[in-house]
């Protein structure tokens, strides 16, 4: 039995050693940068939850670690009276953005969907500017045996024409179809939510999450539009009117640690049972958080019934194209988009 092929290539990958970095603590934001643009391979570390993965797996090779873990962006705090929303520090851990009590009675859509996200134990690990930067979870980009864009650009994309039941359905291109992983990322991209960085030169500039993440193109190695030496400081939402209408639904394989076949955030700011503004983000679908603007178009000024969320959950995906195996996530799309509307809409029921 110890002889066989594939007992021995098992043994082997379970004892494959990590190369060897070298580790560094920064001691301010600007020290973080300037380490970070000294050396090309240098990457920063914050919680490590997908970072580490990524090294075991010699999928990311770098030979310093930058450790953010000593700066001063943990901080949750409400925008001034007149702004209303939140800012959220990008180093503070996801456990504690979804427990605290302005996230809570403001903003339960990102609770919901930090909640729904891997397991207690990572969440307690994982921070906030973190879980955006984390990449994709496609088996062929963990394979350093198979030919990936994403990973090695120019290489071709072995889940096109592979096994891709968990794949992209909107947005993909020839050379790319992973799906981005993040469940908090849907809620904050349903939220409007924006991405304050800190520049190489020590300014900052906003980003809107729907400008934050990319779709693949012709560069899927380009997960996001971060340039070199910018560090995530913290990230905003603004005062939204649907706190009290507002679902997040995570459809997995398992009940926990599993990421979305699809996943959808709504809010709706309502007038009675009329729709004044709809807000719906899907993940599990494309390589980056879909917003879905044509539904939500569809669905201003409409009755919240379920007629109208229908109508608006299959204009939306007119855009999808399956691949080999994941036709199935059209139709569990449609069907997801409805009941998180439909969830939303009686949201106030369910408040607490």
């Amino acid at each position: 039995m110890l002889n066989r092929p594939g007992f021995l290539q098992v043994k082997l990958k379970q004892i494959q050693i990590m190369r060897p970095f070298k580790y560094t603590n920064a001691s301010s934001s600007a020290a973080a940068i300037s380490l970070l643009l000294q050396n090309p391979s240098a990457q920063f570390l914050a919680g490590g939850t997908n970072l580490i993965d990524l090294m075991k797996e010699d999928v990311e090779r770098p030979d310093e670690l930058i450790d953010l873990t000593r700066l001063d962006l943990t901080t949750i705090s409400p925008l001034s009276a007149g702004q209303g929303g939140v800012s959220i520090g990008a180093l503070g851990k996801n456990t504690d953005a979804a427990n605290h009590p302005i996230i809570r009675e403001h903003f339960p859509l990102l609770s919901r969907a930090i909640f729904a996200g891997a397991s207690a134990q990572i969440r307690n690990m994982a921070t906030n500017g973190g879980n955006l930067l984390q990449r994709t979870r496609c088996p062929y980009f963990y394979d350093t045996a198979m030919p990936c864009n994403k990973r090695s650009p120019g290489s071709g994309c072995a889940a096109k024409d592979g096994f891709n039941r968990m794949h992209a359905i909107l947005g993909w291109s020839e050379a790319c179809v992973a799906v981005y992983p993040s469940d908090m990322a849907v809620a904050l991209s349903a939220l409007d939510a924006s991405v304050k960085v800190i520049q190489a030169d020590g300014k900052t500039r906003s980003i809107s999450i729907h400008d934050f993440h990319r779709l693949p193109e012709n560069h899927p190695e380009k997960d996001n539009t971060l340039k070199r030496g910018e560090l995530i400081s913290s990230i905003t939402i603004p005062k939204n009117g649907f706190a009290g209408n507002s679902a997040y639904i995570k459809v997995r394989d398992r009940n926990s640690y599993a990421f979305a076949l699809v996943s959808v955030g709504a809010g709706l700011a309502m007038d009675g049972n009329t729709i004044t503004t709809a807000h719906i983000a899907l993940g599990g679908v494309a390589h980056k958080p879909w917003r879905a603007w044509k539904a939500e178009a569809l669905l201003k000024g409409k009755t919240a019934t379920e007629a109208n969320f229908r109508i608006a959950a299959e204009a939306e995906m007119e855009q999808a194209r399956a691949l080999s195996y994941n036709k199935f996530k059209i139709v569990l799309g449609k069907n997801t988009i409805i009941n998180a509307l439909k969830m939303a809409a009686e949201g106030a029921k369910r408040r607490g």
